[in-house]
């Protein structure tokens, strides 16, 4: 059956499945696709691939080294998909413990090569997207290696990480990045008011409806996003409104009190 509507990107995904697989065998538990192609934002030209892999045990050594080599193989070999695969490798016995402790995770995304890092609660909003998006490419249903993750724990990761990027934002300069953290922030926006996850443009779109003092900044940034390229632009001339926005989304997702009708009121430009 097919796994999306795109031939090429399900034989790029059964590859991907197979070599992990030969390279696992039954440490594998479970493949999870998640991310643009399942939100149906999918861009063949730009969106990545993202996937969550589900592990019996920690990987060894040799285990990261083959991951390692078979990571750069698949880049050479697919030169139009590197850096543009995100695969997380992480313990189911990490996924059940992620609230209460921080675990070895082993990854490869966009700008960074494969390398260990920590996850732990941090990582929430990850979990609940894979446990109701999710498709699985190999193994059970995520909600079978996932443990439940109320909508409210949900909407709590929302609101930390929106408040997160009050500090994040002085790191994004460039025009590119920009884009991205508008977006983001449009998403977590969205997220917080309806209880679910979507695509960024999607949530941009929402959100410059009920934001019209800063739809043309939200317009602006998809178009940023969508460019080939943010070279010889003028970065700073835009970088103020930028985190102007960042500030007005990020209080008014954190800041109390929270009842819909209010949030319907700012929403509205009314307060």
């Amino acid at each position: 059956m097919p796994i999306t509507p795109y031939p090429a990107i399900d034989d790029l995904l059964d590859s991907l499945r197979t070599h992990i697989h030969q390279l696992l065998g039954e440490k594998l538990v479970g493949l999870y696709l998640y991310g643009s192609l399942v939100s149906g934002e999918f861009d063949q030209a730009r969106s990545d691939l993202d996937l969550l892999a589900v592990l019996a045990g920690d990987l060894m050594e040799a285990e990261f080294a083959g991951l390692e080599a078979m990571h750069h193989a698949f880049a050479a070999a697919q030169p139009a998909w590197d850096d543009r695969i995100e695969i997380a490798y992480l313990t189911q016995q990490a996924l059940q413990n992620f609230r209460t402790q921080r675990s070895p995770i082993a990854v490869i995304s966009p700008g960074e090569p494969f390398h260990w890092k920590e996850a732990g609660k941090d990582w929430l909003i990850n979990w609940w997207v894979v446990r109701k998006q999710g498709v699985a490419l190999y193994g059970p249903p995520p909600q079978s290696v996932i443990d439940p993750i109320s909508d409210a724990e949900f909407l709590t990761a929302v609101r930390k990480q929106a408040g997160e990027w009050r500090s994040y934002i002085h790191e994004m300069t460039r025009r590119n990045s920009q884009g991205y953290a508008i977006q983001t922030l449009c998403r977590a926006l969205y997220a917080y008011t309806n209880g679910e996850q979507v695509g960024k443009r999607q949530a941009s779109l929402w959100a410059a409806e009920r934001l019209p003092q800063w739809a043309p900044l939200i317009h602006s940034a998809l178009r940023w996003r969508d460019a080939p390229s943010d070279e010889g632009v003028d970065h700073a001339a835009t970088f103020a409104e930028t985190v102007r926005f960042v500030e007005f989304v990020s209080d008014l997702i954190n800041t109390p009190p929270t009842s819909d009708e209010l949030l319907s009121k700012k929403l509205s430009g009314l307060l």
